[in-house]
């Protein structure tokens, strides 16, 4: 039992040691993406399910953008609604996209409405949650990375909500934490960046090479992700496109959406993995990157196994030396999430309770692996919205 719980250590060491290494490259200058003329016609989507509180504030920000108005038009695609979410957002401006009987998911609703827009003309697809806020010159600094070349876009998110509580203000640390060990990095080395759901844009060239929109997995951005990869397309990270996202206030609806993710992972890494390395493709390190990332809640789920192992393992000596690194642990991880209140552009003011959480969140995704692990989570489940309006966008 010792060499295993020693081998299986050595095997975890080396997801570390490959995302940090990774994370050097943040030293790297990024190439940035000069101003291009007004070029890329825009189809935003945004799939909804009982948005009504929400909706009409995505739309505004969509017909506020400083962009051509000529050259970017709202879709909305409302699915197994209860409330007036198609009403409030054809009140709002947005065209409404009609979803078959059936749609039981976020993928299935993106690929109807990706397949009653392929015919239409446009240059490049947006998708949004009816949640989020869209900054005034997100459309504009898209079309610089299209007109530049990229044909995958990933815009930068912050916290709408981020003082409103602990919680809220925990998900705009870790998106900040995310953009600076995971996006910069792989922007500047030229791998992709983490495709969230919502606040990103595909060219029609990838949406044609892959014959639509066809993702089948709760985790339909991991999915996506992964068959760009396959193919040789990389998620760019534009920086200068800013998203802002209502997250939840209560700890435990976090939990249960954040089960989601980890289980959402695994089922595209089970479907995926297989197919990732089948053919032959110009780009093998974004393949190897996926790979990586797609065997991380695994690799997660399993250190958790093994600390529990060495506990029952190791005895009493094990646990006090455990419980006497809690309050350092504790410590470092609060002094990170107050430098990622800076960072990340929301200051420290009023994020107290979110660095005092914030060691608490990031240590609650390990269990979330574990139990991932053995239980499969294969339904979604609504997350309430108020329709919190967004600070003033900050820069990094």
């Amino acid at each position: 039992m010792e060499h295993f719980t020693v081998a299986l250590t050595l095997i975890l060491k080396l997801f570390t040691v490959y995302f940090a290494c990774v994370a050097i490259f943040n030293l790297k200058k990024r190439k940035t993406c000069p101003a291009a003329p007004p070029k890329t016609r825009f189809a935003v989507i945004v799939a909804a399910r009982n948005e009504e509180a929400v909706i009409a504030n995505l739309v505004a920000s969509i017909l506020r953008q400083n962009y051509p108005a000529e050259l970017r038009d709202v879709f909305v695609a409302p699915n197994n609604c209860t409330d007036r979410t198609e009403a409030a957002a054809a009140a709002a401006g947005a065209e409404i996209l009609h979803c078959l009987a059936g749609v039981r998911s976020k993928g299935a609703a993106l690929h109807q409405a990706v397949a009653q827009l392929r015919c239409r003309g446009y240059d490049a697809y947006v998708v949004f949650d009816a949640d989020n806020i869209a900054d005034p010159d997100f459309l504009a600094r898209m079309n610089d990375a299209f007109v530049a070349g990229e044909r995958v876009c990933k815009s930068r998110m912050m916290t709408a909500n981020a003082r409103e509580s602990g919680v809220a203000g925990c998900y705009g640390l870790y998106f900040a934490l995310f953009d600076w060990i995971f996006n910069r990095p792989r922007a500047a080395c030229g791998l992709s960046a983490k495709l969230v759901g919502t606040g990103f844009a595909v060219h029609r060239e990838v949406i044609e090479a892959m014959g639509g929109w066809n993702t089948g997995t709760i985790a339909e951005d991991a999915e996506f992700s992964a068959q760009c990869a396959r193919l040789g397309y990389r998620v760019h990270w534009v920086s200068g496109a800013l998203t802002y996202d209502e997250a939840p206030n209560s700890f435990l609806l976090s939990l249960r959406q954040r089960k989601r993710w980890c289980s959402g992972v695994m089922q595209v890494a089970r479907q995926e993995l297989r197919h990732l390395w089948r053919d032959r493709s110009p780009r093998p390190m974004l393949r190897w990157d996926m790979t990586m990332f797609l065997l991380a809640p695994f690799a997660q789920a399993a250190s958790g196994l093994l600390l529990v192992l060495n506990l029952a393992l190791l005895g009493e000596g094990y646990l006090t030396a455990f419980l006497c690194l809690l309050p350092a642990s504790w410590l470092g991880m609060a002094l990170l999430g107050a430098a990622l209140c800076l960072l990340g552009g929301y200051g420290l003011r009023g994020m107290t309770p979110a660095v005092l959480l914030f060691p608490v969140f990031m240590a609650s995704w390990l269990p979330l692996q574990v139990v991932s692990l053995f239980k499969d989570t294969k339904q979604w489940h609504a997350v309430a919205h108020t329709g919190r309006q967004a600070s003033a966008p900050l820069n990094m």
